[in-house]
């Protein structure tokens, strides 16, 4: 895909593609299939980094066997579950690419979708975001998730149209600039907050979301929910209140 041929435009020139993963044995080889397929489309210079966080179903054993047909699948594997903020911040660490690419394991947003991000990119776009066409998910998940996004994007001035779509491409020296405290699925909304606070502005592309078809929702567990309620709450102290990241740069 030639699209970078305009001297005024962006180019990928490589990018860590970024997978946490827990219990995702059914679905994370599809993922890092399809990913190796996108991220050729718009760089000859890639990495995929997965991170098994302490999965118990045959995740481990799948990733070796994916290793072998992927050279450039890189695995990172905690002994304990860290919490989804814990995997992704240990597979940010470990990007050494350019670009940063992230999305879950579980299969629910399609990697080859990629290439719409990295269009973005070429037209100039600092970062960019996806944001769900629909959300295929249970009744009370979609009810539930609405609530968080218009929560969040209320307490916290959140500008982008969907914080709770993990599908993002952005620079890895604007990761490195921003200090991640959260464990769990708030991650997410740390993230987003001290970017936009940075003064970057993503550009948005919608993108698919597709059912559950291996394991369940984690963050749909009582008490994970109940813990990122926690968090929200400190981050709103940290970062609403006390604004911490505003006062370290200035």
């Amino acid at each position: 895909m030639n699209m970078t041929t305009e001297p005024d435009r962006k180019r990928i020139n490589s990018i860590s593609a970024v997978f946490p993963a827990y219990n995702d044995g059914g679905t994370i080889a599809s993922m890092i299939a399809a990913a190796s397929v996108a991220c050729r489309q718009v760089t000859e210079d890639f990495e995929i980094i997965v991170v098994n966080d302490g999965s118990s179903d045959y995740t481990a054993s799948m990733l070796e066997e994916m290793q072998a047909r992927y050279p450039e699948l890189r695995i990172i594997t905690h002994e304990k579950n860290r919490g989804y903020g814990g995997a992704l911040k240990s597979g940010f660490s470990a990007a050494s690419k350019e670009w940063v690419f992230y999305t879950d394991g579980d299969s629910q947003y399609n990697p080859l979708e990629l290439t719409e991000l990295a269009r973005k990119v070429y037209e100039g776009a600092d970062l960019v975001n996806g944001y769900k066409l629909t959300r295929n998910d249970s009744f009370a998940r979609v009810v539930i998730g609405r609530a968080y996004h218009y929560l969040v994007k209320f307490l916290f001035n959140i500008r982008i149209r969907d914080v709770d779509c993990d599908f993002r491409l952005i620079p890895r020296h604007v990761l490195q600039g921003v200090a991640l405290k959260s464990v769990s699925g708030a991650i997410c909304l740390e993230l987003v907050k001290k970017i936009e606070d940075a003064g970057y502005v993503f550009a948005e592309v919608p993108v698919n979301h597709y059912s559950r078809k291996y394991g369940i929702s984690q963050f749909f567990v009582p008490w994970r929910v109940i813990r990122t309620l926690q968090q929200i709450a400190k981050l709103y102290w940290m970062l609403v209140v006390k604004k911490e990241h505003l006062r370290k740069k200035s």
